[in-house]
């Protein structure tokens, strides 16, 4: 067993995919994105006698101000069943992390709550390797998740009634679906997430980010830009990943026109048409609150998702590989609170 950089890309996303927990946090195109940001990247790959790949993890340095730190989303990727896999891959994680010159590395495995937490402390206990539950999330740990080997028409039985008239509503409407693979187009898209951040009091996205993430994916047939029109007017659009076994509602907007004239649901089920048409087996909401958190500034984004009838899907939390704990302490502090005033 040996790890090293990877260098290739279509051996990397064949592994990757081969996984069906795997989406695309851990591509090979989410990181190009962040190389076109002038971000520092990690990709490694462990090889067995064979030279076959057999786990890897994807990562990107942050320079934030209260420490520089290693973030890995959806990873690593491997079987969480071999305990010297696991070993040889979180002690090269940290070692990264050293390299780097990072405070701490924060891993949100893709793996399921139960199943995570039990592998992290053996990691701990077992190994000696310094993991502890962060105090921020990385990545969504909350998704709703939809079956796309259901029929179409079992998944409108299993959607809320107010969603199924809304549907009904939007075609009556003779409301359009556009598609777009071209970058240019985020600029509308960027201008309506203003409008969206507005009302639903979230910082938005820079034009930059949006732009340069899309086209990283769009090159490659992966990133399509849906829009619901009205006489020629944008009600709503959707940044859609689709990667591996996992169509990703990444990104939503709408306009004040849109939240009337129900745009919204129509682009999802478009969507869900072309992921089945690319043999894609199932459809991720992301972010999704407690039904009982009534208070939360998502609540009402994720009563909309769950009128889908999702399945809800906790992910392992984040946790942080602890490299200078003087340095990590104020950073845990500065986390702490800022979690606490943005109630998230």
């Amino acid at each position: 067993m040996k790890i090293t950089d990877a260098t290739d890309r279509k051996t990397w996303d064949e592994f990757v995919t081969s996984h069906p927990e795997a989406n695309f946090l851990q591509s090979w195109d989410f990181y190009e994105f962040y190389r076109s940001r002038g971000n520092q990247v990690v990709r490694r790959a462990v090889l067995d006698g064979a030279d076959q790949i057999i786990g890897a993890y994807a990562g990107v340095v942050e320079n934030a101000k209260r420490g520089r730190y290693l973030a890995i989303a959806g990873g690593p990727i491997l079987d969480w069943s071999d305990d010297e896999l696991i070993t040889v891959v979180f002690r090269d994680i940290e070692q990264q992390g050293k390299e780097h010159s990072c405070v701490f590395v924060r891993v949100r495995p893709q793996l399921e709550q139960k199943c995570g937490e039990k592998r992290l402390r053996w990691l701990k206990d077992e190994q000696n390797i310094s993991v502890r539950r962060a105090p921020m999330y990385l990545s969504v740990e909350f998704a709703g998740i939809l079956d796309l080997e259901k029929d179409e028409d079992e998944i409108m039985k299993g959607m809320r009634q107010r969603l199924r008239r809304a549907l009904r509503k939007g075609a009556k409407n003779g409301i359009m679906i556009e598609k777009s693979t071209n970058p240019d187009d985020i600029k509308e898209f960027y201008q309506i997430e203003l409008q969206t951040a507005g009302r639903h009091q979230f910082i938005a996205f820079s034009e930059d980010f949006l732009t340069k993430q899309f086209a990283a994916f769009a090159k490659n047939d992966e990133a399509v830009l849906y829009t619901a029109k009205y006489n020629g007017e944008i009600l709503a659009q959707n940044f859609m990943i689709f990667y591996g076994n996992e169509a990703s509602y990444h990104y939503g907007v709408s306009s004040e026109l849109g939240t009337k004239m129900s745009g919204a649901p129509l682009l999802h089920v478009e969507a869900m048409r072309d992921a089945r048409k690319r043999g894609i087996k199932r459809y991720n909401f992301w972010g999704i609150v407690d039904e009982n958190d009534t208070k939360h500034r998502f609540y009402g984004v994720s009563c909309f998702k769950r009128g889908f009838g999702v399945e809800e899907l906790r992910y392992t939390p984040a946790q942080d590989i602890v490299i200078h704990r003087a340095k990590y302490l104020l950073n845990w502090t500065v986390e702490t609170i800022r979690k606490k005033v943005r109630h998230v």
